[in-house]
């Protein structure tokens, strides 16, 4: 990834504790500032990486998703607050991630990701965080990310397990080769727990830091699968697909 601008002096101060990482320092902390990320959707995954990636200094958010908050949202979006109930969810969060850190840019577009803007909204964005629940959106990332040559971090939960892996067009397979097509009867609406979600989203978050800083090893051709019923954490390898209809012929 490209450097962003040197680093003013309150940016040194605000990131001074994470400066102090090894392998990160000021060549990090610039990368993450000349940076545009995509995060869709922008629920309790969602907004837990949008809300990592501003603290850590993301120069530039691109929030994608539609409607409005909902009272039964707010048990795992911890991004929004009761008095925003009614309101359009994305606005809520473009206000708290600017008090959060004023230096980071939030653009919204109150739409989910579809067959008619999907091509657009990758072509914004240097990384994806896909973290969508119904996996035809996840696909349709995963097609425009390998297409455009965007890395993408997925990130999924289901109940009190989750996983995590992050596509690398033309060096680890992708999310085709291990989900071809959409699960049959699959519905958006499932059993969730905000903690459960928001630490998916924080794996997510240091995913995309890890890619866009160059520092540590990504999950690329591994999924991370979490079992917080247990409290069990595996990574296993994901193998090329012979035949995959979007990264096959890479």
């Amino acid at each position: 990834m490209e450097r962003g601008e040197p680093l003013t002096d309150a940016e040194r101060e605000r990131y001074s504790w994470q400066l102090t990482v090894p392998g990160f320092g000021d060549e990090g902390q610039r990368r993450l500032k000349g940076a545009r990320v995509l995060v869709t959707r922008c629920g309790g995954v969602g907004g837990a990486v949008a809300q990592q990636l501003a603290a850590a200094g993301v120069g530039r958010l691109v929030l994608a998703h539609a409607g409005n908050l909902r009272l039964n949202d707010l048990n795992r979006q911890v991004l929004m607050t009761t008095d925003g109930v009614g309101r359009p969810r994305l606005e809520i969060a473009r206000e708290q991630l600017r008090e959060l850190n004023p230096h980071v840019a939030v653009e919204i577009v109150a739409e989910n990701v579809s067959e008619a803007n999907a091509a657009a909204l990758v072509a914004r964005a240097d990384l994806v965080v896909g973290c969508a629940p119904l996996f035809a959106e996840r696909l349709l990332l995963n097609r425009e990310a390998v297409r455009q040559n965007r890395p993408l971090v997925d990130c999924a939960m289901y109940e009190l397990s989750a996983q995590l892996t992050t596509i690398l067009p033309g060096r680890s397979p992708c999310l085709a080769c291990l989900v071809p097509e959409p699960p049959p009867g699959w519905r958006r609406e499932f059993p969730v727990f905000g903690a459960v979600a928001a630490m998916v989203g924080c794996l997510g978050a240091m995913e995309a830091i890890k890619v866009l800083a160059g520092v540590g090893e990504p999950l690329s051709g591994k999924l991370l699968l979490c079992d917080l019923r247990e409290m069990r954490f595996q990574t296993v390898t994901i193998q090329p697909r012979a035949g995959c209809a979007v990264c096959g012929r890479m």
